[in-house]
């Protein structure tokens, strides 16, 4: 199962009901680690050595660095940004989805949004 990194400002109650649903998604936000306020490029980074893929809805910054760690030709273990505009329950269903199918690895170097359809 692929491990994720919930960025600050994904909204919290879908993290919540990502563990509500599936307490087996292994799942941190920024702010457990000790990256509160830290900026884009730092989490990636952070992301990036523990190799988890990071949830975002942050459109105007977190998928900019994200690509030029890419182009770089540095780890990016993945990135999904999370549209503000799905609901929170079809959020969670997409991300246990997506940690109960993928294998280890799948999503390296992949910037996607959700939904996926």
């Amino acid at each position: 199962m692929i491990r994720f990194l919930a960025d600050e400002n994904l909204n919290n109650q879908i993290v919540r009901g990502v563990l509500r649903q599936n307490c087996n998604v292994d799942i941190v936000r920024v702010q457990d680690v000790g990256l509160s306020g830290a900026d884009d490029p730092t989490v990636l980074e952070w992301a990036a050595q523990q190799g988890r893929v990071i949830l975002t809805h942050d459109v105007a910054t977190m998928i900019t660095f994200a690509y030029k760690r890419i182009e770089a030709g540095l780890s990016m273990p993945g990135l999904f940004e999370v549209s503000r505009r799905v609901s929170i329950g079809s959020a969670i269903e997409e991300i246990i989805l997506i940690a109960e199918c993928s294998i280890e690895a799948e999503w390296e170097g992949q910037v996607r949004f959700l939904p996926l359809r």
